[in-house]
């Protein structure tokens, strides 16, 4: 049996639709190759796909073929204002061209949509990854070492402040011991007074008991001694009643 002929309109099923336009996309641009060749003819094509990829063709570059194509279709009797234009629209084209094809390569470089691409393409994106991997890491080396080195350098810093510190410490604490040592140097009368375990206040007698006589003295707390003469009084006591008059 021969191929039925296909009813040309829309194909509702999405999967089918899909697999027709992969099918008929390949057959498209091999035709294309293969008319560029055999005729030695300059061909570019251009396709977008529904969800919007392109898929381009170009003998001789697809660029070259465009500028060919705005010349030839350029009319000399134009006005200046369509011949500027004309001008604005083939650098607006270039420029779409141009972000069209780096909106491609961040995509394969990313990861995606890598189907349209042959083994030797996939190989040049593996090496042009493998550069930018190779790159980073070195960048990345360089930034460790000099951050490595800067803490090195505030580290040997730190040590000779604390170097300087601690002979300042040293030399105020030998100037404070010095100047301790000197003080003590001093002889101190009540010191040396307490250290005897004697008293400083003596108690001197009168040279003639008959010059003064003593008011009287209200006894309270303590009994009364007449003392004749002679008699000796401990120390204590003389010492208490001085204190209580």
């Amino acid at each position: 049996m021969g191929r039925g002929r296909v009813e040309l309109k829309r194909i509702e099923n999405k999967i089918n639709r899909q697999v027709t336009f992969s099918k008929r996309r390949n057959g498209l641009l091999k035709k294309a190759y293969e008319l560029s060749v055999l005729c030695d003819a300059e061909v570019a094509l251009i396709i977008f796909s529904s969800r919007g990829k392109l898929y381009e063709f170009g003998s001789t570059g697809m660029t070259a073929t465009l500028e060919r194509y705005q010349r030839c279709c350029f009319n000399p009797h134009d006005t200046g204002a369509e011949r500027e234009t004309q001008s604005w629209y083939q650098e607006v084209s270039k420029l779409k061209a141009k972000f069209e094809s780096l909106q491609r390569t961040q995509r394969h470089l990313l990861g995606e949509d890598l189907g349209p691409l042959n083994v030797k393409e996939l190989e040049n994106l593996e090496k042009q990854l493998e550069g930018a991997l190779t790159q980073a890491r070195q960048r990345k080396t360089k930034i460790m070492m000099e951050q490595m080195e800067d803490l090195r350098r505030k580290e040997r810093q730190l040590g000779e402040m604390n170097k300087q510190l601690k002979i300042r410490v040293s030399l105020e604490l030998s100037s404070h011991d010095a100047e301790g040592q000197g003080l003590r140097g001093f002889p101190c009368q009540w010191n040396a007074g307490a250290s005897a375990g004697t008293s400083t206040y003596m108690v001197q007698p009168a040279s003639n008991p008959m010059e003064f006589e003593p008011e009287p003295v209200l006894q309270m707390g303590y009994h009364h001694y007449n003392l004749g003469e002679g008699a000796s009084v401990p120390r204590t006591m003389a010492i208490d009643s001085f204190d209580l008059f």
